[in-house]
């Protein structure tokens, strides 16, 4: 009621109005979204898909008194698991975008479209860190599909619809606002997304659906929301459309992982005291808080203790907001970076680049008869730091992966060898070396998690 007294002030405001143009009634007066659901709902599909797990079945498990036994002894045995969820088409050839959690590990896809019509598609790229999947539809052409909104140029308070398939009950349709923007800190993917947030409710079933403008354009996927019950409680999450195009263009270049730019720095968000310190009428932007020697950012001339305030005239606040402008901008894109030195607004570019795989890796795998038997390790670069989330002065060997014998020492992908019995580890050779010594008492020192431990067995 309330919308409607809005509407019909606005047009008397707007221009002067014959007295038979005014609506006699509540019947005269109609409200739809049904334009804009008539254009987007063809290419919002549900996604059902396959995926093996292992189950304990053992009858006894439960046992007040013999449950532990049985856990230790009961083989796991595979079962199908199957898991609902929606997507969008975004190519008359059959690109489809949905959330990484709806897709992830399936050994089958199958695409069901709004006429009813079914595909089997194949996942063709994964972002776990945004929650994003790209999949391609086998023998799909003419299919109808949604274009992409610019989502930088939405505000809160916009209207917006989110189509899935809630609950499994069919394709349905919602409606809200933009609630907000520049979301970051969401338990979805790694915790480092970037989201635009909505009151238009969105359930189970709903993952992967489009979250669309009143053009009927994509402004961004749905993937999460923020509930006690498992319902919505009009605190919902969706996956930008600017990133969307980013992804969905790695996609059709081959690649089966989505790649950032990589800026080689840690940022503190600007708080109210190092506003005061640096001079700023206002709290915002980032400080640069260490940079790597290979961070394009030193290329570009930013030095530690600046203030980042904007990338390509969007504010920042958070290093997941800086990073969203980076990966929307892609790899071989620039930047436009405004920031703060010694109190004045500077402004330089910044060109984005993937992260240097230099110096070589050197993966090995031990592979002889010995307590490491089946340990994979790398030298630290920076493309490991991205890959691997290390801190930007991380360096020496990583352990990667642990197989076979290497499982029981205790050690876990991640840790930074530093010793193996007493001796440094300075290349992944020598691992192999050292790993091939004739001892059935091991010590190894490691970095984990920045804290240093200490490891011994005995073969």
């Amino acid at each position: 009621m309330r919308l409607t007294v809005i509407l019909a002030l606005c047009l008397l405001v707007a221009a002067p109005i014959r007295a038979e143009t005014v609506a006699q009634s509540l019947a005269q007066v109609q409200l739809s979204f049904a334009p804009v659901v008539r254009e987007a709902v063809p290419a919002v599909v549900n996604i059902y898909a396959q995926r093996v797990v292992a189950q304990r079945t053992s009858p006894f498990i439960d046992d007040p008194f013999f449950g532990d036994l049985f856990r230790n002894f009961s083989q796991p045995t595979p079962r199908m698991q199957n898991s609902l969820g929606s997507g969008v088409i975004l190519s008359e050839d059959g690109i489809v975008v949905s959330n990484f959690h709806v897709v992830s590990n399936a050994t089958e896809i199958r695409v069901v479209l709004s006429d009813r019509r079914e595909f089997d598609a194949d996942l063709v790229l994964t972002d776990e860190e945004s929650d994003l999947a790209v999949l391609k539809l086998r023998d799909a052409r003419d299919l109808p599909v949604l274009k992409l909104a610019d989502s930088d140029a939405i505000e809160v308070g916009d209207l917006v619809l989110a189509i899935g398939n809630p609950f499994g009950v069919g394709q349905t349709v919602s409606s809200g606002i933009i609630s907000g923007l520049a979301r970051s800190g969401i338990a979805v993917g790694s915790g480092r997304g970037y989201f635009i947030q909505t009151d238009a409710p969105i359930n189970p079933g709903n993952s992967g659906g489009a979250l669309v403008d009143m053009r009927g354009h994509l402004v961004g996927v749905n993937t999460a929301i923020i509930t006690r019950s498992g319902a919505s409680h009009g605190i919902g999450f969706a996956i930008p459309a600017n990133l969307v195009k980013q992804v969905v263009a790695q996609a059709r270049e081959g690649r089966n992982r989505f790649q950032r730019p990589w800026a080689g720095v840690t940022v503190q968000a600007v708080d109210a005291a190092l506003a005061e310190a640096f001079g700023q009428r206002l709290p915002e932007g980032v400080v640069l808080s260490e940079l790597h020697p290979e961070s394009p950012l030193v290329a570009a001339g930013l030095q530690r203790g600046d203030v980042v305030v904007s990338v390509d005239g969007a504010h920042v606040n958070s290093g997941p907001e800086m990073m969203f402008r980076f990966s929307a901008r892609g790899i071989g894109g620039r930047a436009e970076l405004t920031y703060l030195r010694n109190g004045r607004l500077e402004t330089t570019k910044v060109d984005l680049i993937a992260p240097p795989d230099r110096p070589d890796r050197a993966r090995r795998i031990v592979e002889d008869l010995s307590a490491l038997r089946g340990l994979s390790v790398v030298r630290i670069n920076p493309a490991v730091i991205a890959e691997h989330n290390l801190p930007l002065d991380a360096e020496g060997i990583l352990v990667t992966e642990l197989r076979d014998l290497s499982a029981r020492t205790g050690l876990q992908p991640g840790d930074i060898l530093l010793t193996i019995n007493g001796v440094r580890v300075v290349t992944t050779d020598d691992v192999i070396t050292l790993a091939a010594e004739p001892t059935r008492n091991w010590q190894i020192e490691a970095l984990r998690d920045g804290r240093r431990v200490v490891l011994r067995f005995h073969l």
